[in-house]
C-alpha cells in the first residue's frame, strides 16, 4: 500500500468517526434527539477530473485491529459538560433488541476510556442530562415464552455516577428504573 493511499484511507476514516460523533443541543440544554443516519438531499453528480485511486481494506497486520469493532459502532452521544458519552454497537439479532449500548468517561490517553454496558435495546433516547446523570428512554423487545412472539416496550432508566478524585473516571456508576 502506497504512503499516498494510507493517508487517505485515514482520512476518510476519521472523515467517517467525526461525523458520527456530531451532537447538538436543545435550546434548554438537554441533548436533542440525534439526527437518523439520512444521505444528503440529492445534488448534481461530480465530474471526475483525474485518475481513481483504488482503495484497499485495511487490514488487522497493519496495526487497524480496533477497526473491526469501531466498524460495529452505530450510534455516539456525547454528553454535554462531561468528559463522557454514550454510544451503541451493532450486535446480536436486530430483531429482538442488537444495540449493545454503553457509557464511557475518558479517563486519559494512557488508559483510554472506562467503559459501562447499559444493556441490550433496539433504541434509546437520551432525554435530559444534568451532572453526573443522563436520562434515557429505551425501547427494547421483550420475548413471552410460552406463546413464543416478541413483543415491544419502552421503559426509562436514569443512569448516574460518581466523579472520582481529580475528574478521574467515576468511583460508580449505576442504572435505575424510572418514571
Amino acid at each position: 500500500m502506497s504512503a499516498r493511499s494510507s493517508i487517505l484511507s485515514i482520512a476518510v476514516f476519521a472523515a467517517l468517526s467525526l461525523s458520527a460523533c456530531d451532537a447538538t443541543s436543545a435550546p434548554d440544554g438537554t441533548a436533542a434527539e440525534p439526527a437518523s443516519f439520512a444521505p444528503p438531499t440529492q445534488a448534481a453528480s461530480l465530474t471526475p477530473s483525474g485518475a481513481p485511486e483504488t482503495l484497499t481494506v485495511a487490514d488487522a497486520s497493519e496495526g487497524d485491529d480496533g477497526l473491526q469493532w469501531a466498524a460495529g459502532v452505530v450510534r455516539v452521544d456525547p454528553i454535554p459538560g462531561e468528559s463522557a458519552k454514550l454510544f451503541g454497537t451493532a450486535g446480536g439479532d436486530p430483531a429482538m433488541n442488537g444495540l449493545y449500548t454503553y457509557i464511557a468517561f475518558f479517563h486519559s490517553p494512557a488508559e483510554g476510556w472506562a467503559v459501562y454496558r447499559i444493556g441490550d435495546f433496539l433504541d434509546y433516547t437520551v432525554l435530559s442530562h444534568a451532572n453526573g446523570r443522563v436520562d434515557l428512554d429505551v425501547q427494547e423487545s421483550t420475548y413471552d415464552e410460552a406463546s413464543g412472539e416478541i413483543g415491544d416496550r419502552r421503559r426509562k432508566i436514569i443512569v448516574q455516577w460518581t466523579q472520582g478524585p481529580n475528574d478521574q473516571t467515576p468511583t460508580a456508576v449505576t442504572a435505575t428504573p424510572a418514571r
